[in-house]
């Protein structure tokens, strides 16, 4: 089982793969420009075989090159993880409108169209080989709102959508397409805000005492990956600790 684990360097995707590799998936591990923290990442990945592999997921012609190139190492890869993203702030009423635009076309280009190339690339390959497997990693943000990260908040609500949208297309392919919808986490890209002036608004978000644990969010994305059944094609599963609760 080769599995392409997208921003596994760290935080939610370095736990996504070290559940995947435990039950004897082998890595694809995909980071941006930190080395350092892939290399480490791949050392602690259990078993053997598994590879690094740098790309800017906001970059068409990379993400393409990212495809090809752990295409040529692993030959089919039978899982796709979405989980690459950025976070940047940039509140309404506080933000320059050169700034806006910025954010905006960054955030979208790293959170929805890179992962809208790979999941082309994946599905159009899964589907040649018998079937497949993507998961996407999107956030409660997308149904809660994101006042300070308005980008944010509308790129991973597009993510559901294309989740449900490529479930539809894909399923008579057996290729399946879960989402996961975690709320704050405990990761390295959150610890500033947890960490800051709205750490105590944040923490009282959540009636279980405290925000999501990488390794929860893992667990969920392992099971996605390996065991869900088809019937959950175009399900989006939150992770939030009761924090958006939504019918």
């Amino acid at each position: 089982m080769n599995i392409l684990v997208t921003g596994g360097s760290r935080g939610i995707g370095r736990a996504i793969a070290l559940g995947l590799a435990a039950r004897g998936a082998k890595i694809a591990l995909h980071y941006r420009d930190n080395r350092a923290a892939a290399e480490a990442a791949l050392a602690a990945l259990p078993g053997s075989g598994h590879a690094i592999f740098p790309a800017e997921i906001g970059d068409a012609a990379e993400v393409d090159g990212l495809w090809e190139a752990v295409s040529a190492q692993f030959g089919r890869v039978d899982v796709l993880v979405n989980n690459a993203a950025v976070y940047e702030q940039h509140p309404p009423l506080e933000t320059a409108p050169a700034e806006w635009r910025r954010s905006w076309e960054r955030t979208l280009a790293i959170n929805l169209l890179g992962p809208a190339s790979l999941s082309l690339l994946a599905a159009q390959a899964m589907a040649a080989a018998g079937g497949g497997r993507i998961v996407n990693i999107s956030s409660r943000g997308a149904f809660r709102g994101e006042p300070h990260a308005p980008a944010y908040g509308a790129s991973k609500a597009g993510l559901n959508s294309m989740s449900q949208s490529l479930a539809q297309a894909l399923a008579s392919h057996q290729v399946y397409v879960y989402c996961l919808a975690p709320g704050w986490t405990a990761t390295e890209m959150a610890a500033p805000h947890l960490a800051g002036p709205r750490a105590e608004e944040i923490l009282a978000q959540h009636p279980i005492g405290r925000v999501v644990q990488p390794e929860e969010v893992a667990s969920a994305a392992v099971f996605c990956a390996l065991d869900a059944p088809a019937s959950m094609t175009g399900s989006i599963i939150d992770l939030n600790g009761a924090s958006y609760l939504r019918t």
